[in-house]
């Protein structure tokens, strides 16, 4: 089916702007330091032109329409991106559908059904090389020749920029302290807490399962010092993540036990925070070893998180 001439694509949060705008695009998977200070350079042309603040997301992530076999993790969900935005001080985030549709639109098509029509845009702050349109084949002076003032802003970071793909790297690996750091916050993953297997019950550390996304960054397996927020109420909390070796388990889970916290959690919506791996997961000889290893990782997590 053909598309109207002046096709817009579908927009989650429609909101009108009451004044000219000053608009930054992307995907903003993790709202990362990078992000964030794209969006504080928005902010600042907002405040000094007198222009509206409005940040541009793409959900799903392209790669999940275009390439769905290559496409990455995700480090937060759109609900938590849009939160992180907000909290920034922008003033409309516009969360766009990407679908096929939007995916043939010509950069040219998006400039003025979306940048211009819809969100009366004057000034646009983008990252450095920053693409858009079909094919990608949108740049800067793509912007600049449909008479929009265009700043290309350098991410922050140490010997490279930071970006998602570093951030899922170093989640992979484990290593959620450098993900943290270029984060801005410890990684979190969210989810229902679901039945488990229910062993931690019975060795006495009753965990929660979290029934995650599928697309969601878990970090490498192992013993995780964290916390886990119910209700926004952050609690100490051990995490565990892999497939239970000691008793040849083979399915892989996030599992937390919560240091403080007696009550029953099923069917409640939890978010848990990896602040530092602990170690690697371990086959242990006896339950006993486990137990006494599970009461250590405890100690060690209470020391961490208090």
């Amino acid at each position: 089916m053909p598309r109207p001439e002046r096709w817009a694509p579908p927009i989650w949060q429609g909101s009108r702007v009451d004044r000219p705008t000053v608009v930054t695009i992307g995907v903003f998977d993790g709202v990362h330091v990078g992000h964030q200070a794209l969006i504080r350079h928005n902010l600042e042309i907002a405040q000094r032109h007198d222009l509206e603040s409005v940040v541009v997301t793409f959900d799903p992530n392209p790669l999940e329409v275009l390439r769905p076999d290559v496409a990455p993790t995700r480090l937060c969900d759109l609900s938590r991106r849009v939160e992180r935005i907000m909290g920034l001080g922008v003033e409309l985030v516009e969360v766009v559908e990407f679908d096929t549709d939007l995916a043939a639109q010509t950069a040219e098509e998006f400039t003025e059904s979306v940048l211009q029509d819809h969100l009366d845009a004057r000034h646009v702050v983008i990252g450095e090389g920053f693409r858009f349109g079909n094919r990608a084949r949108g740049t800067a002076q793509t912007l600049r020749e449909a008479g929009l003032v265009v700043d290309e802003y350098s991410l922050v970071g140490d010997a490279e920029p930071v970006s998602s793909t570093r951030i899922r790297a170093a989640i992979a690996a484990g290593d959620v302290a450098q993900a943290a750091a270029m984060l801005g916050r410890p990684h979190e993953i969210s989810g229902v807490v679901v039945m488990g297997e229910q062993r931690g019950r019975d060795l006495g550390f009753p965990t929660a399962n979290i029934d995650h996304h599928a697309l969601a960054a878990v970090p490498a397996d192992g013993v995780y010092a964290g916390r886990a927020v119910l209700d926004g109420v952050r609690h100490p909390a051990a995490i565990s993540v892999g497939t239970n070796p000691t008793f040849d388990g083979n399915r892989r889970t996030v599992e937390a036990y919560l240091l403080d916290v007696d009550q029953d959690l099923y069917g409640r919506l939890m978010r848990v925070e990896f602040v530092e791996r602990l170690r690697d997961t371990l086959a242990f000889d006896s339950v006993d070893d486990l137990v006494a290893q599970m009461h250590e990782d405890v100690a060690v997590t209470r020391r961490i998180t208090a």
